[in-house]
């Protein structure tokens, strides 16, 4: 039978060649005594070396990784969907594949998580970028983003745009999946009777590559995206499961005996 793994960290990543590697040597060395910890990265369709970066330093810390290519790019809510699908891991780790996100913040999500689990079997951890790296402008855009979103889905996370964000992969599993969707993971679990938690991370600015997001694709798609999303959630109805009972159990369990 197959190791079970109990946490996995899923970075999707494009053309990120010269971000990777040591994002990868950083989360392996805050997670290395992690028990059944591995990292699943998906190579949305880059044109570089983000890949075979990838795997060689990997291979090279001795950590468990998964890859997964995409022959062409689908976005970073497609790849993030096909990361998760390959996980172990009962409980998922999402972080961007460009260095912005710090891996040492895991922990503290962690704790969180240690707590949430007690209350609530679906939940989910969002980072919260307390100072973050990125350009005025990008910044602004963010702002009126979370703005906006807050006010039609109290969602209660101020920065859903930041990349870590920890929940256990059964509760993603219930959850409605679509382009930019990676952005309303909470308000979408929150849909669910989740619970939401938020931590202060960590944001440190791009050393190499350019961002896969402008202005459309940041606010007014995100609006859009928003107008769906709240569909979604008056429409769902999440079932209170009190019992369940198997009259036929206990002599399935003989006969298999």
């Amino acid at each position: 039978m197959a190791r079970q793994h109990t946490l996995s960290v899923v970075i999707p990543a494009k053309d990120e060649q010269y971000n990777i590697a040591t994002l990868l040597t950083e989360t392996f060395n805050v997670m290395r005594d992690h028990p059944g910890f591995e990292v699943v990265l998906v190579d949305d369709g880059s044109s570089d070396r983000t890949l075979t970066t990838a795997i060689r330093t990997a291979n090279g810390l001795g950590g468990r990784l998964i890859t997964v290519r995409h022959e062409r790019s689908i976005g970073q809510s497609g790849a993030l969907a096909t990361g998760i699908h390959q996980a172990h891991g009962t409980l998922i780790i999402t972080m961007d594949g460009d260095g912005q996100n710090d891996p040492t913040d895991i922990p503290a999500l962690l704790h969180k998580a240690n707590e949430l689990q007690t209350q609530a079997a679906d939940f989910c951890v969002a980072g919260y970028r307390v100072n973050r790296k990125d350009t005025a402008w990008k910044r602004v855009q963010s702002r009126l983003a979370n703005r906006v979103r807050n006010i039609f889905l109290h969602d209660g996370v101020p920065d859903t745009g930041c990349g870590l964000k920890l929940f256990p992969k059964s509760t993603f599993l219930k959850l409605p999946w679509f382009n930019h969707a990676h952005r309303f993971i909470p308000a979408l679990v929150k849909g669910l009777g989740g619970d939401i938690a938020v931590v202060a991370v960590n944001h440190r600015p791009r050393v190499a590559g350019l961002s896969k997001y402008n202005a459309w694709n940041r606010v007014w798609a995100g609006i859009l995206d928003m107008i769906g999303v709240m569909w979604l959630i008056h429409r769902t109805r999440s079932a209170q499961i009190t019992s369940i009972t198997d009259n036929t159990s206990d002599t399935l369990f003989k006969e298999q005996a």
